[in-house]
């Protein structure tokens, strides 16, 4: 999280500092975003092999799911039926186009 927060820091610099003009400090707030990232990328290999941490994972999946609107029993019932409806209508209009195909290559040959 604090290199998310450090290159969103650096990013509203550039922001405001482009607003007020001047070209030369948006310079080089675009190269102190350059060595972040760089240093970054080196922190990165220099604290684990892969980068990869089983509980920022998972605390990060339980946030999400707290963020998922679930459906009402209710909505859930309409479009299952829904869905099952427009599978079952579609099944049957491939069926009926190739009986009528079949049909036809017999007229045929």
């Amino acid at each position: 999280m604090p290199v998310i927060s450090q290159r969103l820091q650096l990013a509203l610099g550039e922001l405001t500092v482009t607003q007020e003009g001047s070209k030369e400090a948006s310079i080089v707030v675009k190269k102190e975003a350059k060595q972040a990232a760089k240093a970054d990328k080196g922190a990165n290999q220099s604290g684990s092999s892969d980068g990869f941490s089983a509980g920022d994972f998972l605390k990060g999946t339980q946030e999400e799911l707290g963020k998922v609107v679930w459906p009402t029993r209710q909505q859930l019932i309409s479009e299952s039926a829904a869905v099952i409806l427009m599978v079952g209508l579609s099944a049957t209009l491939i069926y009926l186009v190739d009986k009528l195909f079949g049909w036809a290559s017999r007229q045929v040959f």
